[in-house]
Order: C-alpha cells, then structure tokens, then sequence
C-alpha cells in the first residue's frame, strides 16, 4: 500500500523550533512528556553505508521519486561530531541543494553528538517531532559506517545500505554486522570500474549469508539518476513486506527509543563518578553504576 500524501499547511519556523528543543531536551524533560504513541507515523527510509559511497546525492535523487508517493518528505542527515573540538561540518545541505527550495521537503542535519552507533543524540525524539507535523516520509542518513552500526534498524522502516565501487574488502567486513540488517543494497557510481565487480561479490556474499531469497542488490548513478525509478520501486516493495511480515513498527521504535534513553543516562552516570571510584572492586563498581542508573536523571 502506498502512503497516502497528507498536505497540511507546513508551519517551517515552527517545526524548526520543536526539532531544536527535541535535540536540546534533557533526559528528565523527555520522560516528563507524555507521547501518543497511536499518532500518526510517518514512513522511515533509513540509508547507511561507508564513508565517501554518495549517501548524500543519492537521497536528493530519491527524494524527488518519493514525492510522488509522499506530500512531504523530511531528510534527516547526521554528520559525525569531533571527539576533539565538538564541532560538526553539517555540510549536507549543500550537496541537496537542488531540494533545499521545495516547499515539500525539510532538510535537517544533525551532529552525532555523544552517539556512537552511526545516530545522534535524541534521535527518536526528533523523528517524532516530524510525524507530530504530519509528515509522510522520512529519509535518515547515518554518519558513515563500518562493519557494526546497525542501530538505525530498529528506527527505520526500510533500511538501504550504500556502497561504492572497490568495495570488496568493506564487504567482507561486514559480513557479520550491517549486512545481515539492511533490506536493499545499493551500488552507487555505478559508472565506474569495478562496479559489476562489487555488484557480483555482494550478491555471492548475500546467497551465503542471507535466509531465504537474498535482498535486492541494485547499481545506480545517483548523480545522473539512473536507476533510482528502479530503486524506488524496490522501497516501496520492501515496505510493503515489512508491514506485512516484519515486527511491528510502533514496538521497534519504542525499544530503540528506551534503549537510547538509557545509554544516554549511562553515560552521565560514569561521567559523574568521581575517579577514586574507578579504584573499587568491579563488583563494588557496577553496583554503583546500577545505583546511579536508579537514582534517575539528574536533569
């Protein structure tokens, strides 16, 4: 079933403003405010992937193919923030530029923060703000990831993995980790040597690994556009079965909800112990982890 594009009348400095406050929110405010978990949900794309494989040009691609489905479409772009500085480039509006001015699509970048998993910092809650805007669709770029950052599966709907031509030792990599979560798997520059290369070592490594009948394995040019119509097609395929046979959405985002809220408080709790306390036995230490973990957020 496709999704039924909604077209309200899009207050932008509004949701602007709602997406600051959901990344700014502290941990006790989050659990102080209740959320409708019946509401409307908008459709999540979720595209991940290496490094320097052209996630960026080709979500602005399949952007334009989605707005035919979805009355809005938001693109969530996350950049890596520096472990040194804290800083973070959020230069991916330049590279959607050709987006930027459409009325139905809202672009935000996003820096990861304190997160480790290829996400950011309250990441749940910011993907709520834009269903409570009624959005139709959202489109999430991770940071770009290695072998192990799968966390964006359990937010996301359909869950696309990017790759690029010379990839064949990323794919050997990953073939226990992100391999086994994405539902389509995309070769992009699709122009370039070596890319029917890549394209046959994947599908190899996918009829060995993958249960049943391998996901679909696709070569494009996102700069060009060709082949996204096809990809397209394959999203709203591979939507269709997650809803049919996958676990339930609302439950999927309510865990990975729970289980950031909870590293998050992890982290501030081993952020305030003093040092001495690494000095404990382990057993005595953990204990004080739990304790801590129990007391609540301190704000």
């Amino acid at each position: 079933m496709n999704v039924a594009p909604r077209s309200p009348i899009l207050d932008r400095r509004a949701l602007g403003r709602a997406l600051s406050r959901a990344a700014d929110a502290a941990l006790a405010d989050i659990l102080a405010t209740p959320r409708d978990e019946s509401r409307h949900l908008a459709r999540r794309i979720g595209v991940t992937g290496p490094p320097g494989a052209g996630k960026s040009t080709l979500i602005a691609a399949l952007a334009r193919h989605r707005l035919a489905r979805a009355g809005q479409v938001a693109i969530v772009a996350i950049d890596p923030t520096s472990p040194k500085t804290g800083g973070s480039i959020l230069g991916d509006r330049i590279r959607m530029d050709g987006l930027v001015d459409d009325p139905r699509v809202f672009i935000r970048s996003l820096a990861s923060r304190s997160a480790t998993d290829g996400l950011a910092d309250n990441l749940p809650e910011i993907l709520g703000v834009f269903d409570d805007f009624g959005f139709d669709e959202i489109i999430l770029e991770t940071v770009g990831v290695g072998q192990a950052e799968f966390a964006v599966r359990d937010l996301v709907d359909v869950e696309l993995l990017v790759l690029s031509p010379g990839a064949g030792d990323q794919i050997q990599a990953m073939k226990a980790g992100i391999l086994e979560t994405a539902d389509i798997f995309v070769i992009n520059k699709a122009d370039q040597p070596d890319a029917a290369k890549v394209e046959a070592e994947l599908k190899a490594t996918l009829a060995l690994t993958a249960p049943g009948e391998p996901p679909p394995v696709l070569r494009v040019r996102a700069d060009a556009g060709e082949n996204i119509a096809a990809l397209d097609a394959a999203i709203e395929h591979a939507a269709e079965h997650q809803a049919a046979h996958g676990p339930d959405a609302r439950r999927r985002r309510v865990r990975q909800r729970v289980r950031g809220l909870v590293w998050r408080q992890l982290t501030a709790v081993l952020a305030r112990l003093p040092q001495e306390a690494l000095d404990q036995p382990l057993p005595a230490l953990y204990a004080a982890v739990l304790a801590g973990l129990a007391a609540g957020p301190a704000g």
